[in-house]
Protein backbone atom coordinates (compact mmCIF):
# COMPACT_ATOMS: atom_id res chain seq x y z
CA UNK A 1 0.00 0.00 0.00
CA UNK A 2 1.19 3.38 -0.79
CA UNK A 3 1.93 5.17 2.24
CA UNK A 4 1.10 8.58 3.77
CA UNK A 5 3.85 11.69 4.99
CA UNK A 6 6.23 11.46 2.10
CA UNK A 7 7.31 13.71 -0.86
CA UNK A 8 9.82 13.35 -3.49
CA UNK A 9 13.48 13.96 -2.96
CA UNK A 10 15.22 14.14 -6.25
CA UNK A 11 16.86 11.63 -8.50
CA UNK A 12 14.08 9.19 -7.59
CA UNK A 13 14.52 9.08 -3.85
CA UNK A 14 11.75 10.07 -1.47
CA UNK A 15 11.85 11.60 1.97
CA UNK A 16 9.79 9.80 4.94
CA UNK A 17 7.97 12.01 7.55
CA UNK A 18 6.43 9.15 9.35
CA UNK A 19 9.02 9.76 11.98
CA UNK A 20 11.71 11.95 13.15
CA UNK A 21 14.26 10.27 11.74
CA UNK A 22 12.78 11.36 8.16
CA UNK A 23 15.01 8.80 5.96
CA UNK A 24 15.76 9.78 2.96
CA UNK A 25 15.48 6.67 0.72
CA UNK A 26 17.08 5.77 -2.35
CA UNK A 27 15.51 3.65 -5.09
CA UNK A 28 14.84 0.09 -3.98
CA UNK A 29 15.82 0.18 -0.61
CA UNK A 30 14.00 1.12 3.43
CA UNK A 31 14.16 3.46 5.43
CA UNK A 32 15.57 2.58 8.90
CA UNK A 33 12.24 0.93 9.98
CA UNK A 34 12.45 -1.64 7.24
CA UNK A 35 8.86 -1.09 6.23
CA UNK A 36 8.73 1.58 4.25
CA UNK A 37 10.47 1.15 1.23
CA UNK A 38 10.58 3.12 -2.22
CA UNK A 39 9.45 1.68 -5.36
CA UNK A 40 9.86 3.24 -8.47
CA UNK A 41 10.22 6.62 -6.72
CA UNK A 42 7.01 6.42 -4.57
CA UNK A 43 7.07 5.00 -0.95
CA UNK A 44 5.40 2.09 0.00
CA UNK A 45 4.40 0.89 3.49
CA UNK A 46 5.51 -3.39 3.64
CA UNK A 47 3.60 -4.27 6.37
CA UNK A 48 -0.05 -2.91 5.78
CA UNK A 49 -2.38 -6.17 7.26
CA UNK A 50 0.33 -8.53 7.46
CA UNK A 51 1.63 -9.71 10.87
CA UNK A 52 3.88 -11.94 12.33
CA UNK A 53 2.12 -12.34 15.81
CA UNK A 54 -1.31 -12.63 16.56
CA UNK A 55 -3.28 -13.07 19.81
CA UNK A 56 -5.34 -12.85 23.16
CA UNK A 57 -3.79 -11.12 25.65
CA UNK A 58 -4.33 -10.26 29.03
CA UNK A 59 -4.90 -6.05 29.14
CA UNK A 60 -2.17 -6.12 31.93
CA UNK A 61 0.51 -7.61 29.59
CA UNK A 62 0.67 -4.61 27.94
CA UNK A 63 1.56 -3.79 30.39
CA UNK A 64 -2.21 -1.51 31.42
CA UNK A 65 -2.99 -1.81 35.03
CA UNK A 66 -6.09 0.56 34.93
CA UNK A 67 -7.77 0.50 31.72
CA UNK A 68 -10.32 -2.20 31.91
CA UNK A 69 -8.65 -4.60 34.48
CA UNK A 70 -8.80 -8.31 34.19
CA UNK A 71 -10.03 -8.31 30.30
CA UNK A 72 -8.64 -9.41 27.54
CA UNK A 73 -7.61 -7.93 24.04
CA UNK A 74 -6.74 -9.41 20.95
CA UNK A 75 -3.09 -8.16 20.32
CA UNK A 76 -1.33 -7.63 16.61
CA UNK A 77 1.97 -6.88 15.79
CA UNK A 78 4.07 -6.66 12.28
CA UNK A 79 8.21 -6.53 11.57
CA UNK A 80 10.58 -3.68 12.01
CA UNK A 81 11.19 -0.89 14.52
CA UNK A 82 12.83 2.67 14.27
CA UNK A 83 14.77 2.04 17.28
CA UNK A 84 17.65 -0.14 17.66
CA UNK A 85 17.97 -0.94 21.77
CA UNK A 86 20.26 -4.07 21.43
CA UNK A 87 18.30 -5.39 24.45
CA UNK A 88 15.33 -5.96 23.00
CA UNK A 89 13.37 -9.08 24.20
CA UNK A 90 11.47 -8.84 20.49
CA UNK A 91 14.20 -8.44 17.99
CA UNK A 92 13.60 -11.58 16.02
CA UNK A 93 10.70 -9.71 14.46
CA UNK A 94 11.53 -5.54 15.71
CA UNK A 95 15.26 -5.94 14.02
CA UNK A 96 13.88 -8.15 11.02
CA UNK A 97 12.98 -7.04 7.22
CA UNK A 98 10.39 -8.16 4.67
CA UNK A 99 11.80 -11.36 4.33
CA UNK A 100 10.16 -12.45 7.62
CA UNK A 101 7.33 -14.85 7.46
CA UNK A 102 4.36 -12.80 7.83
CA UNK A 103 0.14 -13.75 7.79
CA UNK A 104 -2.00 -11.69 5.97
CA UNK A 105 -5.16 -10.57 7.78
CA UNK A 106 -8.04 -8.26 6.93
CA UNK A 107 -9.40 -5.76 9.40
CA UNK A 108 -12.73 -7.37 9.54
CA UNK A 109 -11.48 -10.51 10.43
CA UNK A 110 -10.01 -8.67 13.57
CA UNK A 111 -12.89 -7.26 14.49
CA UNK A 112 -14.85 -10.36 13.90
CA UNK A 113 -12.08 -12.57 16.42
CA UNK A 114 -12.20 -9.70 19.19
CA UNK A 115 -15.90 -9.98 19.17
CA UNK A 116 -16.02 -13.71 19.18
CA UNK A 117 -13.92 -13.93 22.14
CA UNK A 118 -14.96 -10.95 24.12
CA UNK A 119 -12.37 -8.88 23.48
CA UNK A 120 -12.35 -4.69 24.60
CA UNK A 121 -10.44 -4.19 21.56
CA UNK A 122 -7.59 -4.93 19.92
CA UNK A 123 -4.06 -3.45 20.88
CA UNK A 124 -1.00 -2.39 18.34
CA UNK A 125 1.92 -4.18 20.00
CA UNK A 126 4.96 -6.44 19.69
CA UNK A 127 6.62 -4.27 17.36
CA UNK A 128 6.60 -0.90 16.90
CA UNK A 129 3.28 0.13 15.78
CA UNK A 130 3.87 3.20 14.76
CA UNK A 131 6.07 2.29 11.57
CA UNK A 132 2.80 0.06 10.14
CA UNK A 133 0.69 3.58 10.20
CA UNK A 134 -1.51 3.41 7.61
CA UNK A 135 -2.72 -0.02 9.01
CA UNK A 136 -3.45 1.34 12.35
CA UNK A 137 -4.71 4.27 11.38
CA UNK A 138 -7.54 2.29 9.05
CA UNK A 139 -8.33 -0.54 11.52
CA UNK A 140 -8.60 1.95 14.29
CA UNK A 141 -11.23 3.86 12.24
CA UNK A 142 -12.88 0.43 12.08
CA UNK A 143 -12.84 -0.89 15.74
CA UNK A 144 -13.74 2.73 17.29
CA UNK A 145 -16.77 2.65 14.58
CA UNK A 146 -17.58 -1.13 15.97
CA UNK A 147 -17.19 0.74 19.61
CA UNK A 148 -14.24 -1.23 20.87
CA UNK A 149 -10.71 0.03 22.10
CA UNK A 150 -7.86 1.24 19.93
CA UNK A 151 -4.47 0.48 22.34
CA UNK A 152 -1.11 1.99 21.23
CA UNK A 153 2.83 0.09 22.91
CA UNK A 154 4.61 1.76 21.38
CA UNK A 155 7.89 4.31 21.80
CA UNK A 156 6.60 7.62 20.92
CA UNK A 157 8.87 8.15 18.40
CA UNK A 158 6.58 10.02 15.61
CA UNK A 159 6.14 13.28 14.10
CA UNK A 160 3.25 15.50 15.29
CA UNK A 161 1.20 15.46 12.58
CA UNK A 162 0.20 11.44 11.72
CA UNK A 163 0.08 11.74 15.82
CA UNK A 164 -2.60 14.32 15.73
CA UNK A 165 -4.46 12.58 12.66
CA UNK A 166 -4.43 9.45 14.67
CA UNK A 167 -5.28 10.58 17.93
CA UNK A 168 -8.82 10.35 17.42
CA UNK A 169 -9.32 6.84 17.25
CA UNK A 170 -6.92 6.04 19.98
CA UNK A 171 -7.75 5.19 23.65
CA UNK A 172 -5.31 4.49 25.17
CA UNK A 173 -1.31 3.95 25.25
CA UNK A 174 1.40 2.04 27.01
CA UNK A 175 4.45 4.69 26.32
CA UNK A 176 8.47 2.06 26.70
CA UNK A 177 10.09 5.22 27.93
CA UNK A 178 14.16 4.13 27.54
CA UNK A 179 15.37 6.41 29.81
CA UNK A 180 15.13 10.60 30.61
CA UNK A 181 18.66 11.38 29.24
CA UNK A 182 19.03 12.58 25.40
CA UNK A 183 22.57 10.83 25.72
CA UNK A 184 21.36 8.03 26.47
CA UNK A 185 18.58 8.06 23.43
CA UNK A 186 21.17 8.80 20.91
CA UNK A 187 23.79 6.24 21.73
CA UNK A 188 21.40 2.99 22.33
CA UNK A 189 18.34 3.69 20.33
CA UNK A 190 19.72 6.14 17.61
CA UNK A 191 17.44 8.72 18.51
CA UNK A 192 16.18 11.71 20.38
CA UNK A 193 13.80 11.89 23.94
CA UNK A 194 12.09 15.11 22.91
CA UNK A 195 9.48 13.53 20.43
CA UNK A 196 9.11 10.88 22.82
CA UNK A 197 8.06 13.47 25.61
CA UNK A 198 6.24 15.20 22.95
CA UNK A 199 4.41 12.07 21.95
CA UNK A 200 3.54 11.57 25.88
CA UNK A 201 2.48 15.21 26.90
CA UNK A 202 0.10 15.16 23.62
CA UNK A 203 -1.81 11.89 24.41
CA UNK A 204 -2.37 12.95 28.09
CA UNK A 205 -3.46 16.38 27.02
CA UNK A 206 -6.04 14.79 24.87
CA UNK A 207 -7.12 12.94 27.49
CA UNK A 208 -6.17 9.47 26.33
CA UNK A 209 -5.51 6.95 29.10
CA UNK A 210 -1.48 6.84 29.49
CA UNK A 211 0.71 4.50 30.83
CA UNK A 212 4.49 4.80 31.39
CA UNK A 213 7.26 2.01 31.34
CA UNK A 214 10.86 2.11 31.71
CA UNK A 215 12.76 -0.72 31.53
CA UNK A 216 15.53 -0.35 34.17
CA UNK A 217 19.12 -1.08 32.93
CA UNK A 218 21.71 -1.46 35.76
CA UNK A 219 24.36 1.35 35.30
CA UNK A 220 22.87 2.60 31.92
CA UNK A 221 19.31 4.00 33.58
CA UNK A 222 19.30 3.61 37.36
CA UNK A 223 20.79 6.90 38.37
CA UNK A 224 18.87 8.10 40.99
CA UNK A 225 19.21 11.66 40.16
CA UNK A 226 18.17 10.68 36.56
CA UNK A 227 15.18 9.17 37.61
CA UNK A 228 14.16 11.75 40.29
CA UNK A 229 14.24 14.10 36.88
CA UNK A 230 11.57 11.59 35.23
CA UNK A 231 9.49 11.12 38.38
CA UNK A 232 9.13 15.04 38.49
CA UNK A 233 8.37 14.96 34.70
CA UNK A 234 5.26 12.81 35.14
CA UNK A 235 4.37 14.71 38.51
CA UNK A 236 3.96 17.85 36.33
CA UNK A 237 1.77 16.15 34.39
CA UNK A 238 -0.40 14.36 36.79
CA UNK A 239 0.52 12.08 39.69
CA UNK A 240 -2.45 9.87 38.70
CA UNK A 241 -0.28 8.52 35.86
CA UNK A 242 0.51 4.80 36.64
CA UNK A 243 4.52 3.88 36.20
CA UNK A 244 5.67 0.64 35.12
CA UNK A 245 9.58 -0.10 36.29
CA UNK A 246 10.44 -3.01 34.33
CA UNK A 247 12.84 -5.47 35.06
CA UNK A 248 16.07 -5.96 32.42
CA UNK A 249 16.84 -9.68 31.35
CA UNK A 250 19.72 -10.26 29.48
CA UNK A 251 18.38 -10.84 25.60
CA UNK A 252 19.68 -10.05 21.81
CA UNK A 253 23.05 -8.66 21.90
CA UNK A 254 23.15 -7.38 25.84
CA UNK A 255 24.73 -9.94 28.41
CA UNK A 256 24.62 -7.71 31.78
CA UNK A 257 23.45 -9.02 34.39
CA UNK A 258 19.90 -8.61 35.02
CA UNK A 259 18.55 -5.91 37.57
CA UNK A 260 19.32 -6.14 40.82
CA UNK A 261 16.11 -6.59 42.95
CA UNK A 262 17.26 -4.04 45.24
CA UNK A 263 17.21 -1.37 42.46
CA UNK A 264 13.45 -1.74 41.43
CA UNK A 265 12.70 -1.46 45.18
CA UNK A 266 14.94 2.10 45.54
CA UNK A 267 13.77 3.70 42.60
CA UNK A 268 9.91 2.27 43.00
CA UNK A 269 10.57 4.11 46.82
CA UNK A 270 11.81 6.98 45.33
CA UNK A 271 8.61 7.69 42.59
CA UNK A 272 5.50 6.23 45.12
CA UNK A 273 6.56 9.45 47.20
CA UNK A 274 5.28 11.84 44.21
CA UNK A 275 3.43 9.11 42.07
CA UNK A 276 0.18 7.45 43.39
CA UNK A 277 0.47 4.34 41.15
CA UNK A 278 4.07 2.52 40.68
CA UNK A 279 4.45 -1.11 39.71
CA UNK A 280 7.37 -3.39 39.33
CA UNK A 281 7.33 -5.59 36.10
CA UNK A 282 9.47 -9.12 35.68
CA UNK A 283 9.09 -9.58 38.99
CA UNK A 284 6.17 -11.70 40.30
CA UNK A 285 5.14 -10.36 44.01
CA UNK A 286 1.86 -9.71 44.46
CA UNK A 287 2.51 -6.78 46.85
CA UNK A 288 4.34 -4.82 43.72
CA UNK A 289 1.58 -5.55 41.71
CA UNK A 290 -1.33 -4.77 43.58
CA UNK A 291 -3.32 -1.54 42.68
CA UNK A 292 -3.74 0.66 46.31
CA UNK A 293 -5.90 3.41 47.00
CA UNK A 294 -3.57 6.40 47.21
CA UNK A 295 -5.74 7.52 50.18
CA UNK A 296 -6.83 4.93 52.39
CA UNK A 297 -4.14 2.02 50.80
CA UNK A 298 -6.99 -0.50 50.63
CA UNK A 299 -6.66 -2.94 47.93
CA UNK A 300 -8.41 -2.01 44.62
CA UNK A 301 -7.32 -4.62 42.29
CA UNK A 302 -5.32 -7.91 43.42
CA UNK A 303 -3.29 -9.09 41.11
CA UNK A 304 -1.10 -12.68 40.84
CA UNK A 305 0.42 -12.73 37.40
CA UNK A 306 -2.00 -12.48 35.24
CA UNK A 307 -4.33 -13.40 37.48
CA UNK A 308 -6.50 -10.51 38.46
CA UNK A 309 -9.20 -9.74 40.99
CA UNK A 310 -11.26 -6.09 41.39
CA UNK A 311 -11.83 -6.07 45.27
CA UNK A 312 -12.28 -2.29 46.41
CA UNK A 313 -13.12 -1.01 43.47
CA UNK A 314 -16.63 0.50 41.61
CA UNK A 315 -15.72 2.21 38.69
CA UNK A 316 -13.12 4.84 39.23
CA UNK A 317 -13.84 5.31 42.90
CA UNK A 318 -12.57 3.14 46.16
CA UNK A 319 -15.38 1.47 47.83
CA UNK A 320 -13.64 1.54 51.36
CA UNK A 321 -13.03 5.06 51.39
CA UNK A 322 -14.66 7.21 48.40
CA UNK A 323 -11.22 8.50 46.79
CA UNK A 324 -12.18 8.89 42.84
CA UNK A 325 -9.03 7.24 41.26
CA UNK A 326 -6.91 6.90 37.66
CA UNK A 327 -9.39 3.85 36.61
CA UNK A 328 -11.27 3.06 33.68
CA UNK A 329 -13.44 -0.24 34.44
Amino acid sequence: MEALYWEVYKDKKVKCFLCPHECVIEEGKTGRCRTRKNIDGKLFSLTYGKFTSISLDPIEKKPLYHFYPGREILSVGTFGCNFFCPWCQNFEISQADERVPVRSVKIEELISFSKRYNSIGISYTYNEPLINYEFVLDCSKKFNDEGMKNILVTNGYINEAPLHNLIPYIDGANVDLKSFNNDFYKKYCFSKIGPVLRTIETLFKKKKHIEITLLVIPKLNDNEDEFKDLVDWIWSLSPDVPLHLSRYYPAYKFNREPTPLKTLYRLRDIAIKKLKFVYLGNVWEEEYSNSYCPNCKAVLVRRRGYNVKIENLSGNICKNCGEEVNFLT
